[in-house]
């Protein structure tokens, strides 16, 4: 009886963004600008909401209390990635948004044929925004997929429960596009803060609250409320590592130039590192009940990421547990729905249109994006079922992938030197280390993540390669520069 009313609750918060995927959908028109970009006239508060919850997944809703609960304090550099991204955003999404407004940009792919000039770079792009945002959508899935199959008290093996997550997000996303993953957005976003914050708490007052949660883990388990946490590898290193590859992944994840293009007005970018680090205090809640694990579930759980929703539905009132979860639900869907509908725009822009059918009209294009949503849903789901991982641990790899793009997209905004063959040759290298490190047994020195020191490398790979091979076309540069000058008067 209880885990059918756990999946009503869940049920009814899914089925919210059917409805508003359908008026999404009587709003939209038949382009590629409007349901990729929603015109380029989205307003601020679906922006930052959008953001917010595409930048909050399973990878923190579900991933961070794991990641606590398993190995210590390390994910407490979340807060310090959440303030490092609000200043990209400010810093670099404001230009990226002033150049997909000057040039009719759509993709990340087209920044770089634009700016750079080159095809080849283009395509490698899109080719590596396709192949690591799959792992960090697989994660979504994932994470939806565990809450049905504990609120459901295992009714719903998490396999039947990924594929319900996956059906959902496709029909809404199919009908309105962009317009209805923010309007949806919008939504999860406030049900996810409140969901991260009050379940926390709720549960730390199990133990005695948090005073009481520190002295007894202080006492019992000293080791995970410091550096390098219980399994004593989580150091300094990975802390840093964290805080520069996350928000940087995130932030060239192609769901989040999707955002950068549709932007109406500007102003929102000087608000971003504010609001962002304001909502960072969202992840006191993860901290608090990762760590009341330590005390009530000492001897561990078969799936770490599942002790959320673990402890709720044996801690906390039913009624309660199933508004949080879905609460988590809100957190998978929120980036599924973005990354699914990103992807499609890369694949219909960048490849259809350009190799496969230039000739196609507006109106066929866009069903060719909604086709692309459906398989590459699909691809993340099999990844899911087949390709299991904490969901920290995939979501890390993911982000380390997108990560390697900052390089060209920094190099070319603030370095005129920047050359196609220095952005190729960096990429290239950054993401082949990466996919070694990853494959291999092979390690990285100082503690330090592999995608941190990938970008690294990929940095200087950049440097030396541009400053040695032949400069963009002049027309190119004096174009930038004209840009350039009109941006840095007007913002």
């Amino acid at each position: 009886m209880e885990g059918a009313i756990a999946l009503s609750i869940l049920g009814l918060f899914m089925f919210i963004p059917l409805v508003m995927g359908g008026i999404a959908n009587k709003k939209s028109l038949p382009t590629t600008e409007d349901f990729f970009v929603q015109g380029r006239a989205m307003g601020s508060l679906a922006v930052f909401f959008t953001v917010a919850a595409t930048w909050w997944s399973s990878f923190a809703f579900l991933g961070a209390p794991s990641y606590f609960y398993t190995r210590g304090p390390v994910y407490w550099t979340a807060i310090a990635w959440n303030i490092l991204f609000g200043v990209l955003y400010y810093v670099i999404g404001k230009r990226i948004w002033f150049y997909g407004k000057k040039n009719n940009l759509i993709t990340p792919s087209d920044f770089f044929r634009k700016l750079y000039g080159s095809g080849p770079l283009a395509t490698i792009v899109g080719v590596i925004m396709l192949l690591f945002t799959l792992p960090y959508l697989q994660i979504q899935l994932t994470g939806g997929a565990y809450l049905i199959e504990v609120a459901s008290g295992g009714l719903i093996p998490w396999k039947v429960g990924g594929l319900f997550f996956y059906a959902i997000i496709v029909i809404y996303v199919w009908a309105g596009g962009l317009r209805a993953v923010a309007w949806t957005d919008i939504f999860y976003g406030v049900l996810l803060f409140f969901g991260m914050i009050f379940g926390g708490f709720f549960i730390a007052a199990k133990v005695g609250g948090t005073s009481e949660l520190f002295k007894v883990l202080r006492a019992t388990a000293p080791e995970s409320l410091t550096l390098p946490g219980p399994q004593g590898v989580h150091g300094y290193g990975l802390w840093i590592s964290m805080f520069i590859m996350v928000p940087i992944g995130a932030f060239m994840g192609p769901q989040l130039w999707t955002r950068m293009y549709s932007v109406k007005s500007s102003k929102l970018f000087n608000l971003m590192p504010f609001l962002l680090g304001f909502a960072a205090i969202a992840y006191v809640g993860s901290m608090l009940l990762g760590n009341t694990g330590m005390v009530l579930e000492a001897g561990g759980v078969d799936r770490p990421d599942r002790i959320l929703p673990i402890m709720l539905f044996k801690y906390a009132p039913f009624a309660l547990a199933s508004l949080v979860c879905a609460g988590g639900a809100a957190a998978a869907m929120s980036s599924a729905n973005s990354q699914i509908h990103s992807m499609s725009a890369v694949y219909t822009v960048d490849f259809h249109q350009r190799f496969i059918n230039k000739n196609m009209d507006q109106k066929g294009l866009v069903w060719v994006g909604r086709i692309a949503i459906l398989v590459f849903a699909l691809i993340a789901y099999f990844m899911s079922v087949f390709i299991p991982g904490l969901l920290v641990n995939v979501g890390l790899v993911a982000l380390s992938g997108t990560a390697q793009v900052f390089v060209p997209t920094a190099g070319i905004l603030f370095w005129k030197k920047s050359t196609s063959s220095g952005a190729i040759a960096g990429l290239l290298t950054g993401v082949i280390l990466l996919c070694i490190f990853t494959f291999t047994p092979l390690s990285v020195p100082f503690g330090l993540h592999s995608g941190l020191f990938c970008i690294i490398i990929n940095t200087i790979v950049f440097l030396i390669v541009s400053l040695v091979t032949k400069q963009r076309d002049s027309e190119i540069i004096a174009a930038q520069e004209e840009q350039k000058e009109i941006y840095d008067k007007a913002y």
